[in-house]
């Protein structure tokens, strides 16, 4: 049994992960620990401060006693907006803090891209257009080329939280271009773990997700590939392994 640790903020969307380890279909154990995020807004300051140092490491404990092998925080703005230096630290402050292997949803976006084996990608994004910036330029800085990306401008994850498969079909669709050899849906207040081979069929390409991605993270910290086509292309690029 492999048991996978996430720091995840707030309540949104934590049934992806549910769905994740079901869709797994294999002896791997996803452990969940909340974090408060204090005001939710998608503004650059508040979004910073829902992942500084101290509030990560202390909830990290709780996945400490769970049996966790890695642990990944569970936030993609909640990395990203401090920058690709200032998110580096701050996984590294959180591998100190819980003893095990650490990294974030925004690494896991970027290390996602190279395993899919692409370069160019679109980002869809909910984000306001200045949050949506951020993501843009950490990606460019772990060399992936965004050739298009899309905000829909909503103010809060809650409101994120809310959408379902139109939604999330209507936002992949207004970032989509030709030239993007996959799409990136930021985020991990949106539920897309349902929707990921729904969303390949329709562009075609590879969808890398939040919530995805950062379980995807947390298999590669633990040196697992497991296949499981229900969660995209993501997850059918290497053979099982068991461990």
């Amino acid at each position: 049994m492999t048991a996978l640790g996430f720091l995840y903020p707030g309540h949104f969307a934590e049934d992806d992960y549910a769905r994740i380890e079901q869709l797994l279909g294999s002896d791997v154990r996803v452990e969940l620990v909340h974090t408060g995020i204090g005001e939710d807004v998608y503004q650059v300051e508040a979004l910073r401060a829902t992942g500084s140092a101290e509030k990560l490491a202390k909830d990290v404990e709780e996945l400490r006693l769970s049996g966790a092998e890695a642990v990944v925080w569970a936030s993609t703005s909640g990395s990203f907006g401090h920058g690709w230096e200032g998110a580096h630290e701050q996984v590294r402050a959180l591998a100190r803090a819980a003893g095990m292997p650490a990294s974030s949803t925004s690494f896991a976006f970027v290390h996602a891209v190279r395993e899919v084996g692409v370069r160019r990608v679109a980002v869809a994004a909910p984000y306001p257009a200045e949050v949506t910036a951020l993501f843009t330029d950490f990606l460019r800085a772990g060399n992936v080329e965004v050739v298009a990306s899309h905000s829909a401008g909503t103010a809060a994850a809650a409101e994120v939280a809310g959408w379902g498969e139109p939604q999330v079909l209507a936002l992949a669709r207004a970032a989509d271009t030709a030239q993007a050899q996959a799409l990136l849906l930021p985020d991990t207040a949106l539920h897309t773990a349902s929707h990921i081979a729904a969303l390949e069929e329709e562009l075609g390409k590879p969808v890398l997700t939040a919530n995805q991605v950062t379980v995807w993270e947390a298999l590669r910290l633990t040196d697992r590939r497991v296949n499981a086509p229900g969660l995209g292309e993501l997850f059918t690029r290497e053979p099982i392994v068991q461990v």
